[in-house]
């Protein structure tokens, strides 16, 4: 090892990263180590990681990471806005269900830079989850009075994604027995390449066609997606042709765009069965594509096939509303391959700010918004009409379709690009323009300029003044967010107070650990979430011209190269947009390849019984039939089961899907055999990289077997889980497989033989692929590796310490666990009563979330500490386990009843234990202040445990009209 040079070491950077994202600090380690009775990091990665996966020579990212020492964070920061500003930020007038909008800087800076709103973790635990959820039920409330529609979901991934789970819920209602799909050709183009690579996948025909051309006489139709206002911007009544589809046993799905709905009547009103789009002009940056939130609404017959997730009210033992995620037996994880979706996640944070937007704005606000678009849209229109250009003769709201007068179309883009803005290319004679909420007067005259060549005498004022507004009889009559949040936070101190309100009712990482097992709760350092809000990030369309983009361009490309080299593949998609997106890419890929090789009749996936559920959901999604693998006694896959399964497949094995390190656990030494047995029979290797926190640095899939892993860049990679979402999934892929990596039908990308679209932009939610990129350039290759070894050390050191009071259930052959563990608490249901849901209640007693409860294994507990957690959190949420299990043994001795009991009543409210009456065998202390630590920073839940029993039957999933807030 070479000499440190002391003056190098002087003048380096004082603010590097590494020692603020590891938490323990180098005594803490090695005390940490002396408990496992280990004297190195290495020591304990010998005996957790088996040595034939290891990498022989340390991980390299080459020249895109910084080796020579490690960078400070500022420095990074500043190359980063070098590289990123080589993008143009010009005004982009696309459209194409992306439009440039206002973020009210008090929901920008309150809630999207705001670590308190996005590093909470999925509402799993309602109780500790109250403000969020309610923040989800204004945004379900808003999507089904703007749709006219009773049911809404909480958030889909896309709008793309949105109509091809339309498409599914039709495919399904129809009983699987009506296999085609119609399409307006009017839909936008991303769309309808979606849809079609969902269709293909699974044996369903979209048949494309003009409105007025459809036919549904053949009575194999399930379903007709239609687009008001279309991708040209015209507004043309469907009700006729929807009555035609619904008469011939079709359902009904439009797309549409919530601030034209404002002035528009609405699909529930025109008929529709299903309404689906974007909310992302509510108020959510354009992000050169995501993250944001589509939307999913529908009839109340449809609500058991709603794809994604749906937050309902119920009430808590005390009879008091409460919040949760109803319905929650249709998740992906518990249906598996009988799954009719495998979303298993939303775009929280980005729901719950166009939630926001409109509880600011109110009705008022949002018609107020959407007149004053139609208003310029119908002036812009008038403009061009006098300048002797065509824009139809359709009603429109914000968007026209130019057809050009003696003009081509590369003279006007080459005008509008001189002027600074990005107009929609058509054809050589028609050319979009798609106005929003920033559009101006101002910029309505330079746009006239533009298309007339130079100056003009027209203004903008008489224009408007003379132009006819609104849609005659589809003027929208109907009122929509009548209810009072909508009408009572108009102020920015009103809702400042709001968000507030509801921040202070969820649990997040600013409060306590989050020790989820396959979930990653780490730190999302401020350094990797500040560029979020630059210009150069934040304002870019995504189907601006590519040398617009050239610094995203760059970024994805070096960290496409990291991510390459971190997991051992040749090449890397960035464009699925969420981990069920990625495994789904990654098994159409193995299709592909498949089918290129004339083999296209291999469709068998093998599944170990301990895969995460949404594994079988996205088997069946691209097409796969699901055989499953035994696992041993220890967790791991059953060899010999799985030697047998792939011989009886032999000529119909596609896959395995395989998670690694296992969802037990603990790194399967076979894991070179196990892919060596898929591969002798023909089949590819789909590794889960769910876990690959305790990989990065150390193992890399590539080397060991696997042919396509994905990655959860919102876990490993630090980009928060924002209440549920956003996420990114990207695919990593062997050479082999390289060609098959997803297109996009408007911006070239993917492979020579690509599949089709996973999301609708090119490279999913590509702004918040900058926090894993800060990430990496922060960390470094030695620091990446030093983190992974902190989580796995984390992780053991917990486990020793709850391993005389919870049996840990899986090790592996040394004795250790990998980052994560599980324990089992089936010994207490029948000594004590106890449930692992008691054990989640009582945790938030102490402050904490609860782990990953009763998954792989039900009735456990998998805990996941993270590197990012110091060893005194870590200390003391064994302590709170430690003294949980001394709470039950007064339970297993008598001391207190099996029914009433601190866990059976928990989580404990502040109005609980202050009530006048207390009539509980334990004392008000014990109960709200379990710990000496709780009573110095208590997180009171918000409500008691919630009748999820009482919320499904009783099934509300809008805000719950006035009189039932008279307690």
């Amino acid at each position: 090892m070479s000499a440190v040079d002391p003056i190098a070491a002087l003048l380096a950077p004082t603010d590097t990263f590494v020692h603020r994202h590891i938490g323990p600090r180098p005594d803490d380690i090695a005390a940490m180590l002396q408990t496992l009775g280990l004297s190195s990091l290495d020591a304990l990665v010998e005996e957790a990681v088996p040595g034939s996966i290891r990498i022989a020579g340390g991980l390299d990212l080459g020249a895109d990471v910084r080796a020579d020492r490690e960078p400070g964070e500022a420095e990074t920061l500043a190359r980063f806005r070098e590289l990123m500003q080589q993008n143009r930020v010009l005004r982009s007038l696309i459209g194409m269900g992306y439009s440039a909008a206002h973020t009210p800087g008090v929901i920008l800076r309150n809630i999207l830079e705001n670590p308190g709103w996005y590093t909470q973790y999925t509402p799993y635990q309602a109780e500790i989850s109250q403000g969020r959820l309610e923040a989800l039920i204004n945004f379900q409330t808003m999507i089904s009075d703007l749709t006219g529609l009773p049911l809404s979901n909480a958030s889909l991934l896309d709008e793309g994604t949105a109509a091809a789970e339309a498409m599914a819920m039709c495919l399904h209602v129809a009983g699987g027995k009506k296999r085609a799909f119609v399409v307006a050709d009017d839909c936008h183009p991303q769309t309808i390449a979606v849809v079609k690579t969902r269709a293909e996948a699974i044996g369903v025909t979209v048949r494309v066609a003009a409105p007025e051309d459809m036919d549904f006489g053949t009575g194999d139709v399930c379903g007709v997606l239609l687009q008001v206002p279309d991708t040209y911007g015209r507004i043309v009544d469907p009700t006729a042709l929807i009555a035609k589809a619904r008469a011939a046993g079709a359902l009904a799905v439009v797309a549409t765009d919530l601030l034209a709905l404002t002035l528009l009547r609405p699909p529930g009103e025109m008929g529709a069965d299903i309404a689906v789009g974007s909310a992302q002009r509510f108020g959510v940056p354009l992000g050169y594509g995501g993250p944001h939130a589509a939307f999913l609404a529908c009839r109340d017959e449809h609500k058991r096939l709603l794809p994604g997730r749906v937050i309902g009210v119920s009430r808590d033992a005390r009879g008091k509303r409460a919040y949760r995620m109803a319905m929650q037996t249709r998740e992906q994880h518990i249906r598996r391959d009988k799954a009719t979706s495998n979303i298993c996640t939303a775009q929280v944070l980005l729901a719950i700010m166009a939630g926001m937007y409109a509880v600011y704005h109110g009705p008022q606000g949002l018609s107020r918004i959407g007149a004053r678009v139609h208003a310029l849209t119908a002036a812009l229109a008038a403009g061009l009409r006098k300048l002797g250009h065509d824009t139809g003769d359709a009603p429109f709201f914000d968007t026209l379709t130019v057809a050009l007068q003696g003009v081509n179309a590369d003279a006007v883009h080459a005008r509008a690009l001189a002027k600074g803005y990005n107009l929609r290319p058509i054809d050589a004679g028609r050319v979009g323009v798609a106005l929003d909420e920033r559009s101006t007067a101002e910029e309505v005259a330079a746009l006239l300029e533009v298309f007339a060549g130079g100056p003009t005498a027209l203004d903008v004022t008489d224009l408007a003044r003379g132009a006819e507004l609104g849609f005659g009889e589809w003027t929208r009559k109907s009122e929509f967010l009548t209810h009072p949040v909508f009408r009572a936070y108009h102020s920015e101190h009103d809702l400042l107070r709001y968000i507030h309100k509801l921040e202070s009712r969820d649990l997040s990482l600013t409060s306590s650990m989050i020790s989820l097992g396959s979930c990653t709760m780490k730190l999302n350092a401020t350094s990797e979430m500040q560029p979020l809000s630059w210009p150069e990030l934040a304002d870019l369309h995504p189907f601006v011209p590519r040398d617009q983009a050239a610094g995203y361009t760059a970024m994805f490309e070096a960290l496409g190269r990291s991510l390459s080299a971190i997991t051992g593949f040749h090449a890397v998609s960035l464009q699925p947009n969420a981990g069920s997106q990625g495994e789904y890419a990654g098994l159409l890929v193995i299709r592909a390849y498949h089918q290129s090789r004339g083999q296209g009749h291999r469709d068998v996936c093998l599944i170990p019984t301990s895969a995460h559920g949404t594994n079988p959901a996205s088997a069946v999604l691209a097409g796969f039939k699901v055989v499953a693998v035994a696992c041993d006694e220890r967790g791991n896959v059953e060899v010999d089961d799985l030697r047998k399964k792939a011989a009886q497949h032999e000529g119909k094995l596609a896959a395995l899907m395989i998670t690694y390190p296992s969802t037990h656990g603990v790194f399967e030494a076979q894991i070179r055999e196990i892919c060596g047995v898929i591969h002798e029979h023909g089949g590819q290797v789909y590794l889960d990289g769910a876990n690959m926190n305790a990989q990065v640095g150390l193992c890399r899939p590539g080397d060991y077997g696997a042919d396509v892993c994905h990655l959860n860049l919102h876990k490993t990679f630090c980009i928060p889980h924002g209440g549920g979402g956003p996420g990114m999934g990207p695919i990593a892929v062997a050479a082999h497989l390289a060609p098959f990596l997803p297109g996009h039908p408007v911006v070239k990308c993917g492979g020579d033989q690509a599949i089709g679209p996973i999301s609708a932009a090119p490279w999913g939610s590509a702004s918040i692929l900058s926090i894993s990129f800060m990430y990496v350039l922060m960390m470094g290759a030695a620091g990446l590796t030093r983190a992974t070894k902190v989580a796995i050390l984390n992780a053991n050191y917990m486990a020793k310490r709850l391993e005389g009071h919870y049996p840990v259930l899986y090790r592996g052959e040394h004795g250790r666990v990998a980052h994560e563990f599980i324990l089992d608490l089936r010994p207490l249901k029948a000594s004590a009563g106890m449930e692992a849901e008691d054990f989640a209640k009582r945790l938030m007693d102490y402050g904490f979330h609860a782990p990953t409860m009763s998954f792989p294994v039900a009735g456990t507990l998998m805990i996941e500490p993270t590197e990012s957690e110091p060893k005194a959190e870590l200390d003391r949420f064994c302590d709170a386990m430690i003294a949980i299990r001394e709470e039950v043994r007064k339970v297993e001795e008598g001391q207190w009843p099996r029914d009433n009991n601190p866990l059976k009543h928990a989580p404990h409210t502040a109005e609980v234990v202050t009530a006048t009456e207390w009539a509980r065998p334990y004392p008000r202390e014990v109960a709200a202040f379990p710990a000496p630590w709780v009573a110095a920073s208590k997180f009171w839940p918000h409500v008691s445990r919630i009748d999820n029993a009482f919320g499904d039957r009783h099934l509300v999933c809008t805000c719950p009209p006035m009189d039932a807030y008279e307690d």
